[in-house]
């Protein structure tokens, strides 16, 4: 009980410290910042370009096809139709009354359409402009073979109706392209949560820990604790301190999508999940847990090595990199899942939290490949934990210099 109760004040202590300064504050407004950004993106784009003018453009069609139903005026392009006098409109567009002339005529069957312009559109509007240009021109092709409006009509709205079929009856059905897209964004958010929890609490334990050797601190607390409860709590308070900043961003988006925009984010969310089964939702769920929970136990070993808070940077060195490759690596999935560098690294426990979700949602994988996955990183965590905590018992009091190698050959010939 008596080492029960000091584990649970040094947790508590932690907590209590850590939720209340300045960086752990910071660090969760700037989530929420960011999310409030992503979801006002629209409102906050049109800060910046609400003043601008509508592009005023106008179109001479000289063909028989009318196309007037396709350019169609918005906020951002105010379509001028019917305009024959090119003279008169070149000099508007010179004295920057107008700002370009589409010029759209029959070639050889085909629509052609030229952009006269004095000061050059920006990239949206002549993305838009061309997106335009090339659906008039299926239009006009369409015309062409002298169908009736509804046949027309038909032919443009044409849509494929793709389904699959798996021939193997020893595996379950494929996944739908909408599944596959769904578990793609989904493990991309968390791989990215992944990314920067690691990177705040990696940092937060090592300092943690560094700090209280540096100042000589830990040599007087460790008279009453012992060096493995005090490795325990660090954990566990660093841990509750990461859930507690999870659950504030859970609970902002929570409100955010329910509330903002009449629930539109809502739905938009609603019908990701949709294509989500429960299993892939508890795999990602754990996986993001149980590699907070392993890079949480590098970092306690590491901040038992270094002698003061100025070399934490320098142990962490190794595994930052480990954790960017495997963000670089997440990244190099979202245009294909399925190379071989996803497949290995998906079974790296430094790196699988971030690669095998994307596995599991995007692609079609057995069940026995994400259970090996996850018993690969449980049977890591544990053997490092012990690792840790013995070597911790070892370290936590010895002083030394030199980099990550060197002080564990320190620590291990002066306790051996």
């Amino acid at each position: 009980m008596a080492i029960l109760s000091k584990f649970s004040l040094l947790m508590k202590q932690l907590y209590k410290a850590k939720i209340k300064s300045k960086s752990f504050i910071l660090m969760t407004c700037l989530y929420v910042l960011v999310m409030s950004v992503a979801v006002f993106w629209s409102e906050i784009k049109e800060l910046f370009t609400g003043d601008d003018a509508a592009q005023q453009i106008a179109i001479i069609n000289e063909t028989s096809a009318d196309l007037s139903g396709i350019f169609v005026s918005n906020g951002d392009m105010n379509f001028i139709q019917d305009e024959q006098d090119v003279s008169t409109l070149e000099k508007r567009v010179k004295d920057g009354k107008l700002d370009a002339i589409v010029t759209i005529n029959d070639q050889n069957g085909q629509l052609h359409a030229e952009i006269a312009t004095f000061t050059p559109l920006k990239l949206n509007d002549q993305s838009t402009l061309s997106s335009l240009l090339q659906y008039a021109g299926q239009h006009y092709a369409v015309q062409q073979l002298s169908l009736s409006p509804e046949q027309a009509a038909q032919i443009m709205a044409a849509q494929t109706t793709i389904s699959t079929k798996n021939l193997n009856e020893a595996s379950t059905g494929g996944k739908s392209e909408e599944e596959k897209q769904s578990g793609l964004v989904v493990s991309y958010a968390v791989g990215i949560l992944i990314y920067f929890f690691i990177s705040t609490f990696l940092s937060m334990i090592t300092t943690e820990i560094a700090s209280e050797k540096g100042s000589r601190a830990m040599e007087m607390l460790l008279v009453s604790v012992k060096p493995g409860t005090h490795f325990k709590a660090k954990i566990a308070g660093v841990l509750l301190l990461a859930l507690t900043q999870m659950g504030i961003i859970a609970v902002v988006f929570l409100i955010y999508a329910k509330f903002i925009k009449g629930g539109m984010v809502w739905d938009a969310a609603a019908s990701i999940v949709k294509e989500l089964s429960i299993g892939y939702v508890i795999y990602a769920i754990v996986f993001l847990l149980l590699t907070v929970i392993l890079y949480l136990i590098i970092g306690a070993l590491f901040g038992s090595l270094v002698s003061k808070v100025e070399e934490a940077g320098q142990v962490l060195m190794p595994a930052m990199i480990i954790t960017i490759i495997g963000f670089y690596v997440m990244l190099t999935g979202m245009g294909n899942p399925d190379t071989i560098i996803i497949k290995i690294f998906s079974y790296i426990p430094l790196t699988s939290g971030m690669i095998m979700p994307m596995r599991i949602g995007a692609t079609d994988i057995g069940g026995i490949v994400p259970l090996l996955s996850l018993g690969i990183l449980v049977v890591t965590i544990v053997v490092v934990y012990l690792f840790s905590l013995s070597f911790y018992k070892r370290s936590v009091l010895t002083y030394s210099s030199g980099g990550v190698i060197q002080k564990i050959k320190t620590v291990l010939k002066v306790t051996t």
